[in-house]
């Protein structure tokens, strides 16, 4: 009664509202399968004892037959004889074969709507069960992509992230002045009076001494 009790709760479930109510539907589909397939074990225990005694019944119901073939021939060998006492007495033991063999019959028959009542049940689960595993791989699935966008999104939004940009736009600053200090190095500003001034005499003596090297050449060539 109590795989049957079981077998019909799993067969009601709905595991859709199962996992809405449940607080951790990875672990609550875990436990489902868990609870379908030890139910399916079960139920194929039972079927195979069912089998079994379905074979046992079987055999027993040929030997009653049996017994009842015996008996009649008894019966008709001692009526041959004129001994209706003795015949009587074999049909009443035929009589009493019958009737284990109808009882057997019976039973039989109620195995047999058992047996069938295991078949359905078994495929049910097994149904009950390949739902289940989708949806633990689909949960599964679900899980993962969740945890890898969360991931993701500590990243992008995260403590860690905030910092690493606030270091690049420190070393951006320090490039920026880097860059400055060479420009300024380069610059030169105004020039002063004196600077010009001596410029002008520095102009002054260049000329001059290009002037002679012109004369010289040409007292050398005339």
């Amino acid at each position: 009664m109590g795989i049957f009790s079981r077998t019909r709760d799993i067969f009601a479930a709905n595991m859709t509202e199962l996992l809405d109510r449940a607080e951790d539907p990875a672990r609550m589909i875990r436990m489902i399968i868990l609870e379908m397939e030890e139910t399916l074990v079960e139920v194929r225990a039972s079927a195979a004892r069912s089998i079994a005694d379905s074979k046992e019944m079987k055999r027993a119901l040929v030997r009653l037959e049996d017994l009842q073939a015996n008996w009649t021939e008894k019966a008709e060998l001692a009526l041959s004889k004129d001994r209706e006492d003795l015949a009587k007495a074999a049909l009443l033991e035929r009589q009493k074969a019958a009737d284990m063999a109808d009882g057997l019959r019976t039973e039989l028959a109620a195995i047999e709507d058992t047996l069938k009542g295991y078949e359905a049940d078994i495929a049910k689960l097994q149904g009950k069960l390949r739902e289940a595993r989708a949806r633990q791989n689909a949960i599964a699935t679900r899980i993962e992509s969740a945890v890898t966008r969360a991931r993701t999104r500590e990243m992008l939004n995260g403590a860690r992230t905030e910092d690493a940009f606030s270091r690049f736009e420190q070393l951006e600053r320090r490039a920026d002045f880097a860059e400055g200090r060479a420009d300024a190095l380069g610059m030169t500003g105004p020039k002063s009076l004196e600077e010009e001034i001596a410029e002008l005499k520095a102009t002054d003596k260049v000329d001059a001494e290009l002037e002679a090297m012109k004369a010289a050449l040409k007292a050398k060539g005339a």
